[in-house]
């Protein structure tokens, strides 16, 4: 029977027994995001293949997918799977404060996803209106905030930039330790 592994949220692999063999045939494979028809797409396969990555398709999206075996020799009706993408995972879902000190704290945030190029760190006083930024590499998930006022907080801010061109952001509240006193 034709089924599904490996699903995430934009790809899925398709399985199937091998019915057919390079001399014998190919296999047609339409898969159609449910409920519009007009996104069909058809594929010819060799049938010689007995697995398929399909890729480049949408998060949290049903697909209807059918394999249908061309044979010269025998008639094999076609398999048919109902296939359903995760939901996009979206960074950052959680930002952490640790390490704070009177000049500076650790910003860290999860998860880490391929599908983001950087990462911008904003952060700035409360009340006020200065801010800063850190650009971070895609591939890192924390970073040091330095130089900042003893015994204050801030707003800190961490935007996801996908290489999609899409944002995601977070924000998170730190305060720093009093600085010490008398010396």
């Amino acid at each position: 029977r034709l089924h599904a592994t490996d699903v995430t949220s934009s790809s899925f692999r398709l399985v199937w027994p091998p019915l057919l063999s390079q001399d014998t045939g190919y296999y047609s494979l339409e898969y159609t995001p449910r409920g519009d028809p007009a996104g069909t797409r058809t594929l010819q396969l060799s049938g010689a293949l007995s697995s398929l990555l399909l890729s480049h398709l949408a998060p949290a999206t049903t697909y209807e997918v059918a394999l249908i075996p061309e044979s010269n020799v025998h008639y094999f009706p076609p398999q048919r799977a109902r296939v359903t993408t995760l939901p996009e995972e979206i960074s950052p879902a959680q930002v952490l404060i640790s390490d704070s000190g009177p000049h500076s704290f650790h910003v860290s945030w999860a998860p880490v996803l391929d599908s983001v190029a950087t990462y911008q760190v904003l952060y700035g006083p409360l009340p006020g209106n200065s801010v800063k930024v850190l650009q971070v590499d895609g591939r890192h998930n924390s970073t040091l905030v330095e130089h900042l006022a003893p015994n204050t907080t801030y707003v800190v801010t961490v935007t996801a930039i996908y290489r999609s061109g899409k944002e995601k952001s977070l924000s998170a509240k730190a305060c720093t330790q009093e600085g010490e006193r008398g010396r």
